[in-house]
């Protein structure tokens, strides 16, 4: 016969049991619930890849890409913004963006960037960028004021032909670096591109700014994956640089 203490363990155990399969039965069916009612409410929203239970109880993240917005089980209301925990003043929503658009810096095809290196060129950061985006001229020449940094641009002419053809000239310039500071700071002109040269880099580029979902410029990317939009100031790049290596 089972002992009383091995049959209140396995009671629990049975229990427990239960008790997960309930809480998982529900999760499925609100996930169910909550893509067909936005779906069918809401046609224009983009493709749902993704529903998830949030920290706050009967709240749910709903994720297309890297976009996020946050429903009840039923899909009746749906709240657009931030979740800030505030015992520690997290925001969660801002980390999980920035968890689903990190950028594995390993796997950049570094050849098919425009290298200029600062220093030792020990710390490495990777800009997309439009020759004709003034932001991007912006941070150019904040990047010049940084110290032992290896600067990765990967042309991504996205503001028209004209963007296209500058990248183009630059590209096949002598030394695109220089050919690319004389441009974006001083306002020289790059040389007209030879018609046999290779420019197939840059076509490369849009596909690898379109993959990791670069919808402008400047886009940085630091060595740690993080990433950022817009033209940050010099002294913010440094603190990031800081940050990357410290998790390197």
């Amino acid at each position: 016969p089972m002992t009383p203490t091995y049959a209140r363990s396995g009671l629990a155990l049975a229990l427990a049991a239960c008790v997960a399969l309930a809480a998982a039965v529900p999760a499925r069916a609100d996930e169910a619930t909550i893509r067909k009612a936005l779906t069918e409410r809401l046609p224009k929203l983009p493709r749902i890849d993704e529903v998830s239970r949030t920290p706050i109880p009967g709240l749910f993240e709903v994720r297309m890409g890297s976009d996020l917005i946050y429903t009840d089980a039923t899909g009746d209301h749906v709240i657009q913004g931030a979740i800030i925990e505030t015992r520690t003043r997290t925001d969660l929503t801002q980390a999980r963006v920035d968890k689903l658009t990190a950028v594995d810096f390993s796997t950049l095809p570094l050849k098919d960037a425009i290298l200029i290196k600062q220093g030792s060129g020990t710390r490495k950061m990777v800009v997309f960028g439009d020759p004709n985006c003034g932001y991007c001229k912006r941070i150019e020449r904040d990047l010049q004021t940084l110290k032992d940094v290896s600067i990765y641009t990967f042309l991504y002419p996205i503001l028209g032909p004209d963007s296209t053809v500058k990248s183009r000239d630059i590209w096949c310039a002598k030394d695109a670096g220089k050919a690319w500071r004389a441009w974006m700071v001083d306002g020289v002109a790059p040389a007209k591109a030879a018609a046999d040269c290779d420019t197939a880099a840059i076509e490369r580029n849009l596909k690898l700014g379109q993959k990791h979902r670069v919808t402008g410029t400047p886009a940085v990317v630091f060595e740690d994956g993080t990433r950022s939009p817009g033209a940050l100031p010099a002294a913010q790049i440094e603190t990031r640089l800081q940050a990357a290596a410290k998790k390197g």
